[in-house]
This record gives structure tokens, sequence and C-alpha cells, in this order.
């Protein structure tokens, strides 16, 4: 999920506060055990159903994937690049060099710019660990203000067309508007009905950050689904000639709730600096 501001809804997009504007439903493209002709093979579908919203990551390991599915659509007239909207994120391990991490994105997606770049995790890990586990001397004293001067200036290099982050709570982007030049445009976080994000959602509508299936575009934020079933990237895609009920919303809204993507693996009590998963989410948990 994308969590923010939505400042006009036209023909299933919404105006982020850099003007530029965002696909309410994007394809989630993380690879865990996809190759890459099925990840093309996905991406290409969605194509040609409508998507042309693409979220990917370093951490993903589909940027290669996806960057050939889209210069192949753009080389057939399918889609324009200006068609399409493409996320892709920093790494953990790349809070040192954000504007060398961005050019190897671009490099592995054989693209000139993308539309919006993310500080993935509020968290700074040395570069030769492997995925997971992460180890105690694994973590890295962690600077935002650093990191986010560097993609502040993946912005004015023209690299990304906007900046944000990801995992955030509102408290830390509070911190990070008390220094920004450059006010994030977007929250992505993990959000559905049972897990609703009210407090965070509410903070970024507030400052104009944009932060989505049906019931997701209806609270005002845009959706992220992952498939690489063409059926259900199909049926993903068939949400905007149809609205949930009053009643819907309000049995929703007594849903328990309980947060999938803790983070835990990102928690330690010496050298994390986050000791807890509720001080990693500074209560929003």
């Amino acid at each position: 999920m994308v969590a923010g501001n939505i400042m006009g809804i036209v023909g299933g997009s919404a105006e982020l506060n850099t003007g530029a504007r965002i696909p309410l439903i994007g394809l989630g493209t993380a690879a865990i055990t996809q190759n890459e002709e099925e990840i093309i093979a996905a991406v290409t579908a969605a194509l040609q159903v409508g998507y042309r919203h693409f979220d990917t990551a370093r951490l993903y390991r589909s940027e290669h994937a996806l960057g050939k599915a889209l210069n192949s659509a753009f080389q057939s007239g399918l889609v324009s690049r200006e068609d399409v909207f493409v996320t892709t994120k920093l790494k953990n391990t790349e809070h040192d060099d954000p504007v060398a991490a961005i050019k190897d994105s671009l490099m592995n997606m054989q693209l000139e710019y993308v539309d919006l770049f993310l500080i993935h995790w509020p968290i700074k890990l040395r570069a030769e660990i492997p995925l997971a586990p992460v180890k105690e001397e694994d973590f890295l004293p962690l600077d935002i203000k650093s990191t986010w001067q560097a993609m502040e200036q993946c912005m004015e290099m023209g690299l990304t067309k906007a900046i944000g982050v990801s995992n955030f709570s509102s408290k830390k982007i509070e911190d990070l508007l008390n220094y920004a030049k450059i006010p994030p445009a977007v929250d992505q976080v993990e959000m559905h009905p049972q897990w609703q994000q009210k407090k965070l959602r509410d903070y970024c509508n507030k400052h104009s950050i944009h932060v989505i299936l049906r019931w997701g575009i209806e609270q005002g934020v845009s959706v992220l689904p992952k498939s690489y079933n063409t059926g259900r990237i199909t049926e993903n895609f068939q949400i905007f000639d149809w609205s949930l009920t009053p009643d819907d919303h309000d049995m929703i809204s007594k849903l328990e709730q309980r947060k999938l993507l803790r983070g835990d693996n990102f928690v330690n009590s010496t050298t994390s600096p986050y000791k807890t998963v509720e001080e990693l989410w500074d209560g929003e948990i």
C-alpha cells in the first residue's frame, strides 16, 4: 500500500505533492521463487490488462526482469515510457550512497529515470551481509538526515521524479519533515482491512503525503497487489466500476487488527537502533 493524500482522483490515478500522478493500482514484483521469465510474463500480462504502475526494489531481485518487460513494451508500441509509473527502493545496505544505488537500478531496468524512489526501511546494514538472518554485528549507525539529503540529490539530478519512504511511522515522518528540503511524496506501508493504519493515513493526509484493492481506494490510498497468476492479475485490476456498501465498511472497521510484516528481524537489544518492535514503529503496532 502507498499511504497519503489523494489530491484528486482522475481516471484511476491520484496527484502527488510533486504534481505528478500515481496510478491507484499497481503490480508488486517482489520475486522470492519466481524466475526472470515468470516476472516478464506477469508484467507483460499486466500491461495488456491496463496496469501502468510497477513496484520493484533493489531487494526484490526483479529490476532486470521488469526492465526487460517494459522496454519490450516500449519497443512494440504497447505503451510509452511516459505511460508507466515505476517505483524502486533503496536497500538497507545502500544508505551511504543512494545516488550510486539509483544509478544501478536505472541500469538494471534500462531506464533514464524512475517515477518514485523510496527509502525501503529506516535501517542501515553492512553491505556484505546475506539477505537473512540479520545478526547483531550487521547493524550500522543510522542517519536518516544524510540519507534523505542524498535522496533529494537523486531528485535534483533528474534520476527520479519523486522521493519518499517506506515502513515509516508517523513520528519518523514528522522527524524527517523537520529537516527535509523536499518533503516525501509517499509512505509505502502495509495496509489492509486487518491493518488499517488510520493514524498514519490521517497524518499523511494532513501533510499531503500519498499512503490500495477497492477498500483501500475508498480510504484514499493506492494499492500494490502482487501476483504472478494472470487470472488474478486481471481480477485485481477490475475494481473501478463498483464500490463497497456502508455495511461493508462498517464490518471491515470492526475486524481485529494484526500487522503481518512486523520487522522483528531489525530489532535487538544491543546494536539495532530499535530495541523492540514497538520502538521500530513508534507505538503504531
